[in-house]
């Protein structure tokens, strides 16, 4: 028997998808540690980086 596992990889979405994941307005959906790696692949591609700032995802300054 072949048992399949989904794994969330933030890196293998595009940066809309991504960024549907964190604006999720139910929050059930996603587990708190996937939005969290939603948030440091978008911040690390440089996406969405003001919006962002204005939901309080960012932990430090996108400039630096």
């Amino acid at each position: 028997m072949t048992t399949e596992q989904n794994t969330f990889n933030p890196h293998e979405l595009c940066s809309r998808k991504l960024w549907q994941i964190v604006t999720d307005t139910d929050g059930q959906s996603t587990a708190r540690n996937e939005l969290r790696a939603a948030v440091e692949e978008l911040a690390a591609r440089r996406h969405y980086l003001a919006e962002l700032a204005e939901l309080g995802q960012l932990d430090g300054d996108p400039s630096a």
